[in-house]
């Protein structure tokens, strides 16, 4: 028996391979396939299935393309309408993959198609469950991605039902590998670590704990911030089927001049920068958002920008075709192409460019001590909550796609700008510049640094 989880940390995914004795099986792969193709020829394997845990709403994942270049059957489990040709096995079927044997659980509540799939090892005993979007560290998956379709509070009381009668009564010992790691906005506060056991879980996740179904609706739809606009399409994709990876890379890898690039900006594009945020402020082309590679890309491209607006891509030397690789993974394919050459082409044209205002936390301190200026944390509510500058006000980043926001912060000029690291911050201040907002400064390092200087802070007591 072999497993491995692959792990996306752009898309805080794992994908997860499963062999034995010459056959091997993979769940929740991501879009592109040559991961899994070239894993199966390392290990001389054949690639028996693709299962889905269900329709994900946060990437496009490389089911069928995975299943057409390997003749592997695509499995879901119930409940799952597909445009394309898929088992659809019952609760309960087992498949075999080698001496181990996968049995399909079904456990609607993240959605009404999600189940969940558990491993017997070589002796038919429990080894693992993959527990899709339905069980994380510490979190289980938001009810409230149908879009009408089923109000949260029933999907939450079907997820009470799964819980209960699916996964608590598996051994504690059972080893939990779910779909998600911290950063997915598919659960409302995802632990940091990317597995578990049953056991841990009943004893420490909050919906586990739960026991009374009323209670478990409220502390499961309780306090879900709105889930990011392309989750809606990216769902459909995946129910519906989409075009092929290398064929959108071939269209969409594209060298562009700057005078092309200037010119698809006069009609409507967005620059989408992704170099690191110590990069980006010393220049940039007017109106792009900073969005670095070295990141959760993936995860705040999908966030902040439409996902039908036509993007021109500035990225690092030699990773312009990783920067559109990486949005083809979560559904985003309207790519002009690439600014070649990069900003330095850009000047090099002689055309203007921008710069973000930023000091030093020490800098801030001494600012924030002689003046007391209006400060704004662009951390989650639970960073913030956690520990943050007395008299802050919490705007957290995702909320920099709603004009609301954009207006409120228009009408705060003067602040100062920070979030834990400065990967966040460079983000919202590049949103701030996009918007005509030009009245404040970014905090290099965050939080992290921050809470280390001479500051007035706010704690949270620890018990």
């Amino acid at each position: 028996m072999y497993i491995e989880q692959l792990y996306t940390n752009c898309l805080a995914e794992a994908a997860y391979w499963i062999e034995s004795n010459g056959e091997a099986a993979v769940i929740d792969p991501i879009r592109e396939t040559e991961p899994y193709l070239q894993k199966a020829a390392e290990r001389g394997v054949k690639i028996k299935y693709v299962f889905e845990t269900h329709f994900h709403a946060d990437f496009v994942s490389g089911h069928i393309d995975l299943a057409k270049a390997t003749g592997a059957s695509i499995v879901f489990g119930p409940e799952a309408y597909t445009g394309y040709a898929v088992h659809n096995a019952a609760d309960g079927e087992e498949f075999k993959i080698g001496h181990l044997t996968l049995r399909v659980l079904h456990t609607p509540g993240h959605t009404p198609e999600s189940s969940c799939f558990l491993l017997l090892d070589e002796k038919g005993k429990e080894h693992a469950v993959f527990t899709g979007d339905t069980l994380f560290v510490g979190d289980v998956g938001r009810p409230d991605l149908l879009d009408g379709k089923m109000t949260k509070e029933e999907l939450a009381s079907l997820l009470f039902d799964s819980l209960n009668t699916k996964l608590k009564p598996l051994a504690d010992e059972v080893i939990v590998y779910p779909a998600h790691g911290p950063g997915s906005a598919c659960g409302k506060n995802i632990g940091k670590e990317t597995w578990s056991t049953i056991g841990q879980q009943k004893h420490t996740n909050y919906a586990m704990l739960e026991t009374n179904r009323e209670q478990f609706i409220a502390v499961v739809t309780d306090g879900l911030a709105a889930p990011p606009p392309y989750f809606f399409k990216d769902a459909q994709i995946n129910k519906h089927g989409y075009e092929n990876i290398n064929s959108v890379l071939d269209r969409n890898v594209k060298p562009l001049t700057a005078l092309e690039v200037k010119n698809r900006i006069e009609h409507g594009a967005l620059v989408l920068d992704t170099r690191t945020a110590d990069e980006f402020e010393k220049g940039f082309v007017p109106g792009a958002i900073n969005i670095g590679l070295d990141g959760t890309y993936a995860v705040w491209v999908g966030s902040l920008v439409n996902i039908n607006a036509e993007l021109v891509i500035i990225a690092p030397a030699g990773r312009e075709r990783e920067a559109i690789l990486r949005l083809a993974r979560v559904g985003y394919e309207n790519v002009a192409g690439y600014l070649e050459g990069g900003i330095a082409a850009w000047t090099a044209a002689a055309l203007p460019a921008d710069t973000i205002a930023s000091v030093d936390p020490a800098e801030f301190t001494a600012e924030f001590n002689h003046t007391h200026p209006r400060v704004v944390d662009v951390r989650r509510p639970g960073e913030f909550e956690g520990g943050h500058i007395e008299d802050a006000e919490n705007i957290c980043l995702s909320k920099f796609s709603s004009p609301e926001a954009i207006e409120t912060l228009r009408a705060a000029q003067p602040f100062m700008l920070h979030c834990a690291g400065g990967y966040r911050s460079m983000i919202a201040a590049s949103i701030l510049k996009a918007n005509g907002i030009s009245q404040f400064t970014n905090v290099r390092k965050g939080w992290a640094a921050l809470r280390n200087e001479p500051l007035p802070l706010v704690m949270a007591e620890t018990v």
